[in-house]
């Protein structure tokens, strides 16, 4: 199911020469014996035509994988960013609830005016473009960018079997939104769908799950970790240990909707360890990625001391 998909929708452009990108990125990493993190970010759209005007599309602005990836970067770990096109970015995150002229200010009246950062902010701004700088020193961080459901499933194989040669050293965080239905090319209009037609009734297909083949097949000796979202949560722990057995992956990150800046689940076939944030944490600008992070990495230091 998960090849046929793939081979019935369109390939990114350039993906070969993304492909070249993220495995000389992996070599660098190699070099320096460093684990490295694929974490997917945002949601993904599902066109309605061939050339596309209108799409189905959902809430997430990617701020769980923006965050967390500067956290696992703090913590030593080097990030492929596959992340959908306009979500939030590492570190540009910080600064998106600001009108980013609003920052600035001239030294004087004049056009050629030298420009400079309000006092107010220059204490925050120094602190996100220092560790911005140090990732891009070390080279740690590279940035892979989607839009359409088809452009991330061909980007999250390519990445990840890139990854294989890293064995249990390489980590999977699929924190991204991926679309549950699509319309097949074969049944989508190649223009745009016209008002004039009247009501539109649309026939959506099931998404083949990906996570089977990425265990099984794309990357079988990594961490991998995935989420589950409900509104229920009756059943949040009960579909995450489903998801286990299902996928045989390690680890499930479960959270309810409404509650998930301050409460996760970290689900594993033996164990289920709660994640909570106080208001107190919250009110200091504390992030629950962060807690997240470092629990992961000790698991993941673990899955890689084990013999096999």
């Amino acid at each position: 199911m998960a090849a046929n998909f793939l081979r019935q929708n369109s390939v990114p452009d350039k993906l070969d020469e993304q492909k070249s990108v993220v495995i000389d990125f992996i070599e660098h990493q190699k070099t320096l014996d460093r684990k490295v993190v694929l974490v997917t970010s945002g949601g993904t759209t599902v066109p309605l035509e061939s050339k596309t005007v209108r799409f189905i599309d959902n809430f997430s602005v990617g701020s769980r994988g923006a965050s967390s990836t500067e956290y696992f970067l703090k913590e030593g770990y080097s990030v492929i960013f596959l992340h959908r096109n306009r979500s939030l970015k590492p570190f540009l995150r910080h600064l998106s609830g600001y009108n980013f002229l609003d920052l600035l200010q001239l030294d004087g009246d004049e056009p050629n005016s030298s420009v400079r950062v309000k006092p107010e902010h220059q204490k925050q701004l120094s602190s996100i473009l220092h560790d911005y700088e140090r990732v891009q020193a070390d080279r740690s961080l590279l940035n892979v960018e989607f839009q359409t459901l088809s452009e991330y499933l061909h980007l999250l194989q390519v990445c990840a079997t890139c990854l294989q040669s890293l064995g249990r050293s390489a980590m999977l965080y699929l924190a991204a939104a991926v679309a549950d239905f699509y319309i097949p090319k074969s049944e989508m209009p190649e223009h745009k769908i016209q008002s004039s037609d009247g009501p539109l009734q649309l026939s959506l297909q099931l998404v083949p799950k990906m996570l089977e083949p990425l265990v099984k097949e794309w990357v079988p000796q990594a961490y991998v970790v995935s989420f589950k979202l409900e509104t229920n949560k009756d059943i949040l722990v009960s579909k995450s240990l489903q998801a286990l057995e299902k996928y045989h992956h390690q680890l499930v990150i479960a959270n309810l909707l409404e509650t998930r800046k301050r409460e996760v689940k970290l689900v594993t076939v033996d164990s289920c360890v709660d994640i909570t944030m106080t208001t107190e944490d919250l009110s200091h600008g504390q992030e629950i990625e962060e807690n997240i992070v470092k629990k992961l990495k000790s698991l993941h230091s673990k899955f890689c001391s084990i013999d096999v």
